[in-house]
């Protein structure tokens, strides 16, 4: 399944610093009997976002109108737990294509990038600074740069690199996921199948 090519992204952030957030709390279980993309935005941090009576909480900062954007900003080890990659299927159909974080679970760091969110991981000072700009201006905007591999607060302009798998990367410039990449080097497949002798 194809998705949104991902190249600078410049948007405001919402912000969460809450450490150890697992995807049992990001999705959770009772989410996960359907097996396409769709439809889990509505139920992402259902319990925390939700009374059991349906109606928002209102302290949870995805309630909170000051806070937009398409990149959310997580406390250390975020997306820990159980390995179901519908968490990350709710984060991107929520309208989220960049979580930061000091540190993310391997798995959830890499079903993400198999489906178009960037997960940039910081170093903690700076993931402190970008808390603190938010606080400062629920409005202000943070640039993702793919390409140059960089995040940078526009307000302050500090900016810090972070690391991404060069397959992964390239992926995500072109908005293909792991079948899309085989599909568009299929020419170069056949032809290498054809000359090479059993």
């Amino acid at each position: 399944m194809a998705y949104d090519k991902f190249s600078i992204l410049k948007s405001s952030a919402v912000p969460m610093p809450i450490e150890n957030v697992d995807t049992d709390q990001i999705i959770p279980a009772r989410f996960l009997k359907a097996t396409e993309r769709k439809g889990f935005g509505d139920n992402l941090f259902r319990d925390w976002r939700y009374n059991s009576d349906g109606s928002p909480k209102e302290h949870f900062v995805l309630n909170n109108p000051i806070y937009g954007g398409k990149i959310l900003v997580g406390g250390k080890n975020f997306g820990s737990g159980s390995s179901r990659e519908h968490a990350a299927w709710a984060v991107y159909d929520y309208g989220f294509r960049c979580v930061v974080s000091s540190f993310f679970a391997d798995i959830f760091r890499n079903n993400c990038l198999n489906i178009g969110v960037l997960p940039v991981q910081v170093s903690p000072e700076f993931l402190d600074k970008i808390f603190k700009a938010i606080e400062a201006d629920p409005k202000t905007e943070l640039e993702v740069n793919l390409p140059e591999q960089t995040i940078t607060i526009l307000a302050t302009g500090e900016k810090e690199s972070f690391d991404i798998n060069d397959y992964k990367k390239g992926n995500m410039l072109n908005g293909f996921d792991d079948i899309d990449y085989l599909l568009n080097i299929k020419e170069g497949i056949q032809t290498f199948a054809e000359n090479t002798p059993l």
